[in-house]
């Protein structure tokens, strides 16, 4: 049965008609940076009055990512992978169980060193499960946690093969003369575009804040067949910024949206 909807522009009024679709259960892996920055001090302190790593904010934001998402849908399924000079397992077998994915977790740590990151063997692991998944009328997600401030990642992909959807929080260090997030984000962004089956998502955060950790991954517990476009995504509002309607009325927009941003 279908449903019909307005749309108005102006003073006309479009009518469409909305299919209905299941939506089908998740698979997703959760691919961690162990590059040495994800282990940079953030600005937010601990209970214990110490100034956050950035790993272990990364750790709690996903534990509270998993239990959101299985409460949304129980039957949502999660593996984990690191990423060092490649993709490698953490966890391989997907699980509903919250306790064992939280488990798998719990020792990570980052590396000492720095290199670059080639993402090409994450994108073979994942086209290869999503191949799985499908058989099982699931659909496959990546979510891509990156800490690079100057290595921009490469991959190697073709470009009609696109089996699973990718999403990427990106945490860099403020742009200095010593690193080039901008350019780490446009590939990333390249990245988004290239392998991605429905609408991924990117954000990024130089801040160090906490929140700049846990705002993107509450808003990638999106499923992609419900997403709309980055473009139009506008939330969460930020209530200290929200302005009055009769402000809003007259005021001009001067911003036309768009994926790719300039890293302050």
């Amino acid at each position: 049965m279908e449903e019909d909807r307005v749309a108005v522009t102006g003073v006309g009024a479009t009518r469409y008609a909305l299919k209905p679709g299941r939506i089908k259960s998740e698979d997703i892996l959760i691919c961690i940076d162990v590059d040495a920055e994800s282990m940079v001090e953030m600005k937010t302190t601990g209970t214990n009055g110490r100034p956050l790593i950035r790993m272990e904010c990364v750790k709690q934001a996903i534990i509270l990512f998993i239990h959101n998402k299985l409460s949304i849908n129980p039957d949502h399924r999660f593996a984990f992978a690191t990423l060092a000079k490649s993709a490698a397992w953490l966890k391989k077998e997907f699980t509903s169980d919250a306790e064992s994915a939280v488990a798998s977790l719990r020792g990570l740590s980052g590396n000492k060193s720095s290199s670059r990151a080639d993402l090409t063997l994450l994108f073979r692991a994942a086209a290869q499960e999503a191949k799985i998944s499908r058989a099982q009328n699931r659909i496959f997600r990546v979510i891509l946690v990156y800490c690079r401030s100057s290595m921009r990642p490469t991959h190697e992909w073709p470009l009609n093969q696109k089996l699973f959807t990718l999403d990427v929080m990106y945490l860099h260090d403020k742009p200095s003369p010593d690193n080039c997030p901008q350019d780490v984000y446009d590939s990333l962004v390249d990245a988004v575009e290239h392998v991605s089956e429905y609408e991924g998502y990117i954000f990024e955060s130089g801040q160090g804040l906490a929140r700049s950790v846990f705002k993107p991954m509450s808003m990638l517990l999106s499923h992609p067949q419900q997403r709309c476009a980055q473009d139009d995504l506008d939330i969460p509002r930020s209530l200290a910024k929200k302005v009055p309607v009769t402000e809003a009325a007259n005021a001009v927009d001067h911003h036309n949206g768009n994926n790719i941003q300039t890293i302050n």
